[in-house]
């Protein structure tokens, strides 16, 4: 396994400043300290910034030589509205925000790379190092694009990694094409007419409507598209009445969709509007449908995800860069992906048994309250951060 000793040698300093942002998390678009120390430290090491784009981000600008060629890394920033479990020194000290996902450590490993770029700028051209804000949920990379990150900071491809609890340390994994799923949320209100619970044939009662509906959506994903396309339909909540014998006037369902293309994506949501109107109209009930898509999926381009695994092989050998299984979660990466050649791939972040004493009862999995980032991952994905930008930006 081949890091850089200058990266090492900072490790533990990069680490104080994962570990003061992992005890001061803050949600979406609310990044104020996060960026403030992301800039402190970028500014201290000599490296133009620019803030604002998305509310908080930050765009970091290394540039060497005279090549006009740029690549850009980007690590997102926020927090989950999550309690901590754990009650190390540096657990979250705001109630309900924790670091529970490693946005912390995604921004160290970048800080790590970025003071090495800037001591030794061994590349012909500009690296762009992108904090972004708000990926839990709030689209922050849509909102950097929406305020012109790639007509500000033109840039031939972007790259993104995310860590991984359960592979192992010191491994990477990756996949061409579908990695991360859409994410969609839907809404369905049911409008029936009230009555007693004694007399129903003096209403319509909405919740065996809900009840048809539910079933039918699972033969959208069954008989409506094909075995080999991946889709998910889950009816998360159904909420309905507020007494016992009373027939409710209406019943709310509301749920998520998940796909790899948006081909079945559109289907998916077609069917579900015609199968959720139809139900009700065979029930002399009425509908209001409500469909909003989230982040779209994550599709990795085939010539940068080959880049990125031939630069990870050369960094700690075939054996340990793995095939990605793809994901029916979601990340909002995708929205770079729609608008530029790149590659999200996954760092290993071990079993938990990193985590010092005082850590929570729970596995340490992403978006669980007993998570912690492994620290040993810092000098491990700054290396490779470097070694892609200097590999990308190789005078040719």
């Amino acid at each position: 396994m081949k890091m850089i000793e200058s990266i090492l040698a900072d490790a533990a300093d990069i680490a104080a400043v994962r570990r003061d942002l992992h005890a001061h998390p803050e949600l979406c678009f609310e990044e104020q300290r996060t960026a403030d120390v992301i800039a402190a430290q970028l500014t201290a090491w000599g490296i133009p910034i620019h803030r604002g784009l998305g509310r908080t981000g930050i765009v970091a600008i290394l540039k060497q030589g005279t090549s006009d060629r740029a690549v850009g890394l980007r690590a997102d920033m926020d927090a989950l509205p999550i309690t901590e479990h754990n009650r190390f020194e540096h657990a979250s000290q705001y109630p309900g925000k924790m670091h529970a996902c490693g946005h912390d450590g995604h921004v160290a490993m970048l800080l790590g790379a970025a003071k090495h770029l800037a001591k030794h700028r061994n590349y012909d051209g500009t690296v762009y190092l992108i904090f972004q804000p708000a990926e839990e949920g709030g689209g922050g990379a849509r909102e950097m694009i929406r305020d012109g990150l790639f007509e500000q900071f033109p840039m031939e491809a972007i790259f993104g990694a995310h860590n991984w609890p359960g592979m192992a340390a010191g491994q990477f994994a990756l996949k061409t094409g579908p990695a991360f799923a859409s994410s969609n949320e839907f809404r369905i209100t049911i409008r029936g007419k009230g009555a007693h619970a004694a007399m129903p044939h003096n209403g319509i009662d909405p919740v065996p409507v809900a009840c048809q509906m539910v079933q039918a959506f699972q033969t959208i994903v069954s008989r409506n598209k094909r075995p080999i396309d991946p889709g998910v339909i889950s009816v998360t909540m159904i909420h309905a009445g507020e007494a016992t014998n009373v027939v409710p006037e209406s019943c709310e369902l509301q749920g998520t969709v998940r796909t790899f293309t948006l081909e079945v994506l559109d289907m998916i949501e077609q069917r579900m509007r015609t199968v959720a109107e139809n139900t009700c109209a065979a029930f002399d009930a009425t509908c209001e449908f409500e469909f909003k898509r989230n982040y779209p999926p994550t599709i990795n381009h085939p010539a940068e995800t080959e880049f990125v695994q031939r630069v990870m092989t050369e960094m700690v050998g075939a054996e340990n860069v793995q095939v990605f299984e793809p994901t029916m979660g979601a990340e909002d990466f995708s929205f770079f992906l729609l608008e530029k050649p790149g590659c999200y791939f996954l760092i290993g972040n071990g079993d938990g048994s990193h985590r010092e004493g005082g850590h929570g009862m729970g596995p340490c999995m992403l978006h669980n309250p007993s998570y912690d980032f492994n620290d040993d991952l810092i000098p491990l994905g700054a290396t490779l951060w470097v070694r892609l930008a200097e590999a990308w930006l190789a005078p040719r």
